[in-house]
């Protein structure tokens, strides 16, 4: 009898005290496959924490980055054509030859960012933060939406 009370014992005391299961963060994995493979196209990285990260010549086509922290990125080089970065945080990161096409960057915040040879065509700028942003080589369309009469 007392050795099946201690039995018992043990089995809860492990199933209470173990440590919980966790699924794994699937914007985690993400951060980890671009970081392996310089490459993570059409993937979830909403507001993954890339501050001051290296992304030179990285895919990030069709990546969803909205509310990304890319603060000082290295993003020389990179492909971020079709890339959700709305409400993306910039700020001073290093943005040269850089494919931005068709992208949004509603609402973004490039402030102090260096935009050198940079790609834009048919990019969302609608509410972006360009204050104190260097911008060289760069076409920066301002206006609206044309319409025929």
């Amino acid at each position: 009898m007392k050795t099946q009370i201690i039995a018992a014992a043990a089995a809860l005391t492990t199933m209470f005290l173990g440590a919980p299961a966790q699924a794994e963060n699937p914007v985690s994995s993400q951060v980890l496959k671009l970081n392996q493979t310089r490459e993570c196209y059409g993937c979830n990285l909403r507001g993954a924490n890339l501050r001051g990260a290296h992304l030179i010549g990285v895919d990030l086509r069709n990546a969803d980055l909205t509310g990304a922290n890319l603060e000082e990125a290295n993003l020389e080089g990179a492909d971020l054509t079709g890339a959700d970065l709305e409400g993306a945080n910039l700020e001073g990161a290093f943005i040269n030859s850089t494919t931005l096409n068709k992208a949004d960057l509603t609402n973004a915040n490039l402030s102090d960012s260096q935009l050198y040879s940079a790609q834009l065509e048919d990019a969302t700028l609608v509410g972006a933060n360009l204050e104190g942003a260097d911008i060289f080589n760069t076409s920066v369309g301002v206006g609206g939406e044309y319409l025929e009469e």
